[in-house]
């Protein structure tokens, strides 16, 4: 006999897949995302890892095309800083790249905290500011800075290249400020300043800690994309020749193995600053 409990359960019975053939079919697809999501992430890599292959390669000749032995000696520090115009144009991108960091991070993140914080006139217009230079292509931003140096007759050299990388890198790092702000409860702020906290020191002790994974992702955002820029380089850049630039000057006869050498600490240091940070982000997330 028939129950109402029955009559009205019978819909999502029906509707309800069956379980066997649900459970392979599921099994199945993560299988497949799983996989894919592998296979993209090898061929992502693949550069990468055919540069820290070829910085071990034992090669006899000037330029690094072919795979000859394993061998270290890439690595000792005579060979490595043999090549005079490859360290110095490797000086120049740390230089450059160290300076557009500090410089992005302190006033990105001041734009970020204005952006997320506060309600101005003209803010739409500045977050649209923000997010055009970051989505322009860098052949536009490249061919506008030279133009503005050459119309006001600004010598082409290390400024001219700082000024560029940190107009771009400015914009990551106020967007990324900026989100990590839009999260914060402004209570916390409001509870300091009860209790007797100045505007300044609710900013050091309170929200300063609450944004700094904000400040080191912006940070290293920055220098990535300050080291290894090259279309806004080329326009800018002069005479100085930076890492990249030297990279493509060369490329036409072959790669020295002292350029995969260099790229391979350039991506394990980066590699163990973003390791650093996520232990650290994890730690203070705990307390």
């Amino acid at each position: 006999m028939t129950t109402v409990a029955d009559t009205l359960d019978a819909p999502e019975r029906a509707a309800t897949p069956r379980g066997p053939r649900n459970k392979v079919r599921t099994r199945w697809g993560d299988r497949m995302l799983y996989g894919y999501t592998w296979v993209v992430i090898l061929w992502l890599m693949a550069p990468v890892i055919v540069m820290i292959l070829f910085s071990f390669n034992d090669t006899k000749g000037r330029y690094n095309t072919s795979w000859q032995g394993f061998t270290f000696k890439w690595y000792k520090p005579e060979n490595l800083t043999a090549n005079h115009d490859l360290v110095q144009a490797l000086g120049y991108s740390l230089l450059i790249a160290g300076v557009t960091t500090v410089v992005s991070v302190i006033l990105g993140a001041l734009i970020g905290i204005a952006l997320g914080k506060y309600r101005f006139r003209g803010q739409a217009s500045f977050n649209l500011l923000m997010f055009a230079a970051i989505s322009a292509p860098e052949i536009v931003l490249g061919a506008s800075l030279l133009s503005m140096f050459v119309t006001f007759n600004v010598p082409l050299g290390v400024p001219t290249i700082l000024i560029a990388h940190i107009m771009f890198s400015l914009s990551f790092v106020a967007v990324v400020v900026r989100a990590r702000v839009l999260t914060l409860d402004p209570a916390i702020e409001e509870a300091a300043r009860d209790l007797g906290a100045s505007p300044f020191t609710t900013f050091r002790r309170v929200t300063m800690p609450m944004i700094y994974p904000a400040l080191i992702s912006g940070g290293l955002l920055a220098f990535v994309l300050s080291i290894d820029d090259f279309v806004v380089t080329n326009f800018t850049a002069g005479g100085v020749v930076t890492f990249p630039l030297w990279i493509y000057g060369t490329s036409k006869l072959g790669m020295p193995p002292e350029v995969n050498v260099m790229g391979t600490l350039i991506f394990t240091g980066g590699v163990i600053l973003a390791i650093v940070n996520a232990i650290v982000a994890r730690r203070r997330a705990r307390l």
